[in-house]
């Protein structure tokens, strides 16, 4: 699967791919990696904590990632 480039946005980049879905163990999105505030609140953070917490983004990616086990 490959991965989408963020988008450019007026007030910001966002790391948003369109995949719209909150993890239910992780509280994160699948698809960007952010949470619901830090999604909420994108438009509103200045560039230097936006890139503070795109820096964040692949650490949280892995843990949504399958672990081989079937959860019940």
């Amino acid at each position: 699967m490959a991965k989408s480039k963020p988008q450019k946005r007026k007030n910001a980049e966002s790391p948003c791919i369109d995949l719209c879905v909150i993890d239910s163990n992780e509280r994160l999105c699948k698809g960007c990696y952010r949470t619901i505030d830090e999604i909420t609140d994108w438009g509103k953070l200045d560039s230097e904590t936006r890139q503070a917490i795109m820096q964040t983004l692949p650490a949280r990616a892995s843990r949504l990632k399958p672990t081989g086990k079937r959860q019940r």
